[in-house]
């Protein structure tokens, strides 16, 4: 399955790059110091623009279990959430990706995004396995329905097969339940 609703949230699982959607914002799992060298942080800066560092770095050191918001430069998306998954670049956990996905789904809500694109969190220098990352960020998105989510749409996007397949996994057990 690749596609459901639960508790009125259109819940999306594709395969491709977070830097093509048109959404209210994208997700980037990234570092305390909030700056954005390489994966998906990296990705972000080159194809958005180097104002969305320097925007984000503001708010540096930031904790794994916050969120902030900085616009996203030249992107389709119109905000870009920096949600830490790890104090500095290199290995994390399934807690600290659960932690960031949580505020950053929580921050969507406090600014009345409709719509958000969240990648395979942790899976790149995090060093999660896609398993471990989607059962992470599936739980987050669980508990934020559990809590009334507002957000309409939530789009579950990588460029790799084996985290789209592990988040396809963890949708069709959302649906089961």
């Amino acid at each position: 399955m690749s596609e459901a609703y639960v508790k009125g949230v259109k819940i999306e699982v594709k395969r491709g790059s977070l830097l093509e959607l048109e959404v209210d914002a994208i997700v980037n799992p990234a570092n305390s110091m909030l700056t954005m060298g390489g994966g998906v942080a990296g990705a972000i800066k080159r194809v958005g623009g180097e104002e969305i560092e320097r925007e984000a770095v503001k708010n540096a050191p930031l904790p794994v279990g916050k969120a902030v918001v900085t616009s996203a430069g030249k992107l389709k998306a119109r905000h870009v959430i920096h949600a830490p998954t790890m104090e500095e670049p290199g290995p994390t956990t399934a807690e600290k990706v659960y932690k960031a996905t949580y505020a950053a789904l929580e921050l969507a809500c406090s600014m009345n995004f409709r719509s958000i694109a969240i990648p395979g969190m942790g899976t790149g220098i995090g060093g999660l396995s896609p398993n471990k990352a989607a059962e992470a960020v599936f739980k987050a998105l669980e508990d934020c329905l559990n809590r009334g989510l507002t957000v309409e749409h939530v789009i579950f996007i990588d460029l790799s097969e084996e985290v789209v397949h592990a988040f396809k996994k963890q949708l069709d057990r959302l649906v089961k339940e």
